[in-house]
């Protein structure tokens, strides 16, 4: 477990990308929810602060970055009405496929479980139920997948001309992005832009599969990383800001790219 921060109200994590934070009966393997019942060595059957070991919010499994524990429950009642009134800051860093025309712009919906298997989709107008979703993005740089490792790709794989010319429309073009969720809804970055037509890069969800088994030979996880929290201290009341580097996964994914002007 990866500490960034800790005093004696909160502690700050950096979560890597393929852990799940909260346990469930159906979940395998530790938790970030075992490892802190662990550091706080709480005794079997005690869920410690708020239920769950202090966590205030979650990632999903595979996003990396920035999460918030508080050590007590008034600090974790405290951060939770942060969080429920949009008070804290949230940065993501996501790669998205295809280029952006305008440099930033924010995304409106209400978001809801569609079908089977965990998914979630935006509700249309005329359609009940759901919860609103607000996203804000900045552009941060155009990107073009080398045709070198394109080209390296499509021999490797074999793929047929309908399959290259598919992937020669949809597969060569990114946008690397800074993204602001105003809301906490699950699977909200991902929902939003895979509504656009920007889904996030290897994202085994919400990427047509078509693109996914393409992103997942030279991105081998999901492009999404919570890189910045802000955010009220309970004594002093002070802001703390936390930051988190781009993980080396995704470095090296990015030395696949070149800039696009």
């Amino acid at each position: 477990m990866n500490i960034i921060f800790e005093n004696d109200d909160f502690l700050v994590v950096d979560k890597p990308s393929g852990q799940v934070v909260n346990r469930s009966e159906t979940t395998a393997g530790e938790t970030l929810q075992d490892k802190l019942s662990k550091y706080f060595k709480l005794a079997p059957g005690d869920l410690g602060i708020g239920g769950r070991a202090g966590i205030v919010h979650r990632l999903d499994r595979e996003t990396s970055g920035l999460l918030v524990i508080a050590k007590t429950q008034k600090v974790f009642e405290l951060l939770q009405e942060e969080f429920k009134s949009r008070i804290v800051t949230k940065e993501y860093v996501a790669l998205v496929h295809g280029f952006f025309g305008e440099k930033s712009g924010t995304i409106k919906s209400r978001i809801a479980r569609i079908g089977k298997f965990g998914k979630f989709g935006i509700l249309k107008d005329r359609e009940v139920g759901g919860r609103e979703a607000e996203t804000e993005y900045k552009t941060i740089s155009n990107f073009k997948l080398q045709i070198s490792n394109f080209e390296k790709i499509i021999v490797a794989q074999g793929y047929n001309r309908s399959r290259v010319r598919y992937l020669d429309q949809h597969a060569l073009d990114y946008t690397l992005l800074r993204v602001f969720p105003k809301t906490g809804r699950t699977h909200q970055i991902r929902v939003h832009f895979k509504s656009i037509g920007h889904p996030v890069v290897s994202d085994l969800i919400y990427t047509p599969s078509k693109l996914i088994k393409f992103d997942l030979l030279w991105c081998g996880r999901l492009f999404l990383h919570s890189r910045r929290l802000c955010f009220f201290g309970p004594k002093p009341k002070k802001t703390f800001d936390f930051k988190s580097d781009l993980p080396n996964d995704l470095k090296h994914a990015m030395l696949s790219l070149t800039t696009s002007h």
